[in-house]
């Protein structure tokens, strides 16, 4: 049995818009009615048929699953800024998140360093579930297995950073290898994503000492409950546990717990969840947008203002998450063309101004480098003079 809706990651082996798949799926949407529902594109975005993908799980998910998804749009780091700001603020605003196929060390070169794994993080510490599969999940551990380096250009086996979500999120240090009884490769082992025991095993010998390996097997999926601390299997194979010498199996249909997954792994490292925000400060975003639909210019700049006040006051990452929806959806209405334009975005431009100047003088230059970059992708332009900060309206690029 699945646990109660709060904070869950699913680690899927592959398969995850197979028929299989679909009755795991519905369990873990038919729960969260309310609350948007996205796909990250990242892993397979260098792919040329990348947009055919996108339409592909859509379908999926509509047709078979019975829930219409979202595409959060982040195929390379350097995409334009309101884009991928556009899709942190759908991560932020979702209790279901999902990413899947494509290439592990593509996916942690264009995350890594980037707000993308907390704003990750952020929807299991918020109560939602983060479902993520196939060359997505070998991203999750301390560790990453190079997939295509090592199985197709031949490199001698090597480990990359992984973005450790699961080390953040159940305390877990492990690298995550899916595809893990892989037979693609009939008489030459293509187990263990591809590489195949005997290199993974050279692999496991340079771990640290506290670091184990998790093998999901393909079309199967590990359900890890952060509130219930559960793990429930679930498909035709199981979950594989490697850590110093010692192998456990976990076959499809049975539990365990994540108290186990860490005393087995890595002998008890405690969990590092982080504290759950406000559910008023989720709620502001979602006041902003209907504050901006009405025309309502004055109540939504003192929510921004509100915003503004915390996120000097207590600069955390949810607040900058919060700070970034409201900069998307200010450039979003710029862009569709309000009336009197001029007028009606001047108390948030204001306020954006007074934080870009407040973060340059708190040297937080991601902030006021987003703030200015948002502005001239909304259609403001900014001057610096030395008489102060000067802004007007131009056709947005």
């Amino acid at each position: 049995m699945l646990g109660a809706v709060s904070g869950r990651l699913v680690i899927i082996g592959s398969g995850e818009n197979a028929p299989g798949m679909i009755k795991l799926h519905r369990t873990l949407l038919d729960p969260l009615r309310s609350g948007r529902k996205m796909m990250l594109d990242t892993p397979f975005g260098f792919q040329v048929n990348a947009d055919d993908l996108t339409s592909k799980y859509q379908q999926y998910f509509e047709e078979s699953v019975g829930q219409a998804i979202e595409i959060g749009r982040w195929r390379r780091r350097d995409d334009p800024v309101l884009d991928r700001e556009r899709t942190l603020a759908i991560i932020a605003e979702s209790d279901w998140v999902f990413a899947a196929p494509g290439s592990p060390s593509y996916a942690l070169h264009h995350w890594q360093d980037t707000q993308v794994p907390t704003a990750l993080a952020q929807v299991l510490n918020r109560g939602g579930t983060l479902v993520i599969g196939s060359a997505a999940a070998a991203t999750l551990g301390s560790h990453t297995v190079p997939v295509y380096e090592i199985y197709k250009v031949g490199l001698d086996p090597y480990w990359l950073p992984g973005l450790d979500l699961l080390g953040e999120a159940a305390g877990i240090r492990a690298a995550v290898v899916p595809h893990f009884d892989n037979r693609e490769g009939g008489r030459h082992d293509t187990s263990c994503c591809y590489i195949g025991l005997e290199r993974l095993t050279a692999l496991e010998a340079v771990l640290p000492a506290d670091t184990g390996v998790i093998g999901v097997d393909e079309h199967t999926a590990a359900v890890l409950d952060l509130v219930t601390d559960e793990v429930s299997v679930h498909g035709p194979g199981g979950l594989t546990l490697r850590a110093a010498g010692a192998v456990e199996f976990h076959a499809g249909g049975t539990t365990t717990t994540l108290a186990h997954l860490r005393e087995f792994l890595n002998r008890g490292t405690p969990a590092l969840i982080a504290a759950t925000p406000p559910a008023a400060r989720l709620d502001a975003t979602a006041q902003f947008a209907a504050r901006i639909e009405a025309g309502d210019s004055d109540g939504a700049a003192a929510l921004a203002l509100e915003l503004e006040d915390e996120l000097f006051a207590s600069p955390s990452a949810d607040v900058h998450l919060a700070m970034r929806s409201m900069l998307v959806q200010l450039a979003d209405s710029a862009r569709a063309g309000m009336t009197d334009t001029h007028s009606v975005i001047a108390p948030f431009v204001e306020i954006l101004l007074d934080v870009r100047r407040l973060a340059r003088e708190g040297k937080d230059y991601a902030m006021s480098d987003l703030v200015r970059d948002a502005l001239a992708s909304a259609g403001i332009e900014v001057r610096d003079t030395p008489e102060g900060t000067l802004w007007d309206t131009h056709e947005p690029r």
